[in-house]
């Protein structure tokens, strides 16, 4: 996979606060990505430097191969900008905002305005182009919002909570709207505080705290990352009394707990000597519904990771 966006090493201090302390990370091309942290853990500060509305301290960030933080006008061609507090114009209608940010680009006339159609069209707002942006409903506005951030056709596509103050049907249909873009082969980065819904539309994720990585990777990889030091579960048919002798007979479980004809239990051993475990017990006659670790979900890990990090 290509490699649309490249942070190496960014550091930035206020005062003696160090905001972020050497971050490093990646986003594939047409990859939808998710950017979670805890709140003051370095992410807004991040999506500063990356849209050149901050310099760094130190550090470097790449855009397609680019070097973004030396050409500010070519970075301002390749990235679209959703901030969180994105303000809008009321005494415009849809149309003339979407044309007035337009020609911010040096894009004007009539294709443009086709485009500017067009791409609210795509954002469901088909013939609202002569209402008044106030008029619109707090989901209309966001939908507009991100309608302008694509209107020069960026490589990059940066979202700051572009869910927040939504009720959940505007949530929905701007989850919806996201993955479309994504599918057409726009790269998508999210910051967002909302764990569940990027689990759900997210092809990879990255867990900042303290201005540092802690986690990248697919949801799948991340997940299983962290579970891997999780109690094994096993559910059987019967034969519980069978079962527990097996389990008790190998040195390499230990705190074991039985649930009707549900065990876990901790496993001391390697990879390749849990799954030596299964055929075993299967070979022994023991009649396996299920086995694997017990599995924590996003929101979860987020906690479990973050924690750690305020510990250390």
């Amino acid at each position: 996979m290509q490699i649309m966006l490249k942070i190496e090493k960014l550091v930035k201090n206020y005062g003696k606060c160090k905001a972020l302390n050497g971050l490093s990370m990646e986003v594939g091309e047409g990859e939808l990505f998710g950017f979670i942290g805890p709140n003051g853990a370095g992410k807004t500060t991040t999506i500063k430097i990356m849209t050149g509305l901050l310099r760094a301290d130190s550090g470097k960030v790449y855009l397609d191969g680019m070097d973004a933080l030396k050409d500010a006008d070519k970075l301002k061609q390749k990235i679209g900008y959703v901030p969180d507090f994105f303000g809008v114009y009321d005494n415009l209608k849809a149309i003339e905002y979407m044309e007035f940010y337009a020609s911010t680009y040096g894009l004007v006339g009539r294709e443009v305005t086709e485009r500017c159609y067009e791409l609210m069209e795509l954002m469901g707002l088909e013939g609202r182009g002569d209402v008044y942006v106030d008029e619109l409903s707090r989901g209309m506005q966001q939908r507009l919002c991100l309608a302008r951030a694509l209107i020069h056709k960026p490589d990059l596509l940066i979202l700051d909570e572009p869910s927040s103050g939504l009720d959940p049907r505007s949530r929905f249909e701007m989850k919806t709207i996201l993955k479309e873009l994504c599918r057409k082969g726009t790269t998508i980065l999210i910051s967002s505080h909302i764990l569940s819904e990027l689990a759900e539309m997210c092809s990879s994720i990255g867990i900042i705290n303290k201005g540092e990585l802690l986690q990248q990777g697919s949801i799948e990889e991340i997940v299983s990352a962290v579970n891997i030091s999780n109690p094994i579960l096993v559910r059987v048919c019967d034969d519980q009394k069978k079962t527990l002798n097996f389990l008790r007979s190998n040195d390499m479980i230990q705190s074991l707990a039985i649930d009707g004809q549900e065990f876990q239990f901790t496993f001391t051993g390697s990879a390749k000597e849990e799954a030596e475990l299964l055929h075993r017990m299967i070979s022994s006659g023991i009649r396996v519904l299920s086995f694997g670790r017990k599995r924590d979900n996003l929101e979860t890990i987020f906690m479990q990771l973050t924690k750690e990090g305020d510990e250390s």
